[in-house]
């Protein structure tokens, strides 16, 4: 048998893509609701005033830095590790990650962290700044969209999935639980009182 990973850090790397699959989804829909309308500079002066459009943007903001955080916190280093890479920094993650196939340019994903902090702190102050930095945005989600579908290919290629086990999701564990038992949350127990 060919080993073509460690498997001691296959469970880190599988949770950590499902993680990521799951940031991505709920971008997905983020992105899709927020992109819908033609947004331009009137859409974005706008904000000030309709509390709807801002939260839009707010959750476009939030989820974007999660999954991008995720990427390159726990995702990337994960799957270089289960290839015996030991990666000391970012710049080592993305410039591993970048040799694999994972990341198209180490440097646009540095650039989508900058963008992340324009669309954070430029949300009312600089109404041009910020319509370029939401148009710039919808790129660089795209980017990550493609970087959790490339270590997923990358999970797939190598059989790393095919020993990942069926784990109940949280709701579906609370579900299933009568009133007054203690219900696994991730990590840790949630009580749960009738």
């Amino acid at each position: 048998m060919i080993l073509t990973y460690l498997p001691e850090h296959a469970e880190s790397a599988r949770t950590a893509l499902d993680l990521a699959e799951r940031e991505s989804a709920h971008l997905g829909y983020t992105c899709n609701t927020l992109y819908a309308e033609a947004i331009d500079l009137a859409w974005v002066k706008a904000l000030a005033e309709r509390e709807d459009l801002a939260e839009k943007i707010d959750a476009f903001v939030a989820r974007f830095g999660r999954l991008q955080d995720h990427i390159g916190e726990k995702l990337l280093p994960a799957f270089a590790i289960l290839l015996g890479e030991q990666p000391k920094s970012l710049l080592d993650v993305l410039g591993y990650a970048e040799r694999m196939g994972w990341v198209e340019d180490a440097e646009a994903f540095i650039g989508a962290r900058k963008l992340r902090n324009l669309l954070v702190h430029e949300t009312m102050s600089e109404s041009e700044l910020f319509h370029a930095a939401l148009i710039a945005a919808k790129p660089a989600t795209e980017m990550l969209f493609r970087i959790v579908a490339a270590t997923r290919a990358e999970a797939t290629m190598r059989g790393v999935l095919t020993q990942m086990r069926e784990k109940p999701r949280p709701n579906d564990l609370v579900a299933k639980q009568p009133l007054g038992e203690a219900v696994e949350f991730g990590r840790g127990w949630i009580a749960r009182t009738p």
